[in-house]
């Protein structure tokens, strides 16, 4: 189970989690390519493939994965959208990183001409 902090809903958490781990990071990356079979997003990782089914649950239980079975093959696929509130949260750290960092460059540029 996931611990919410108080600046942060479930499903910021959950992503920034599901991206916490590396496997699951080149499983993303490589559904950026587009969708592929849990044999082929195995193939590449050195771990077992029931230890890839558990990366791939918490990938869609996070939203950042869906997978759909048809007969013995699941395929699955990146669902981009739920990117959206992880670069939200980013762009809103970078904004206010880049004024303070823009103050402090007013601040040094008044203390070199007084």
């Amino acid at each position: 189970m996931i611990k919410r902090g108080p600046t942060s809903g479930p499903l910021l958490d959950d992503i920034f989690h599901a991206l916490a781990d590396p496997s699951r990071r080149s499983i993303v990356e490589r559904l950026s390519r587009g969708s592929a079979s849990v044999s082929d997003l195995a193939a590449p990782l050195p771990i077992s493939l029931p230890a890839v089914h558990q990366h791939l649950q918490v990938l869609e239980e996070s939203g950042l994965v869906s997978s759909v079975k048809v007969g013995r093959v699941r395929t699955c696929t990146i669902e981009p959208a739920a990117l959206r509130p992880a670069e939200r949260w980013i762009v809103k750290r970078r904004e206010g990183w880049e004024r303070r960092l823009e103050r402090l460059d007013d601040y040094l540029a008044e203390q070199d001409t007084g």
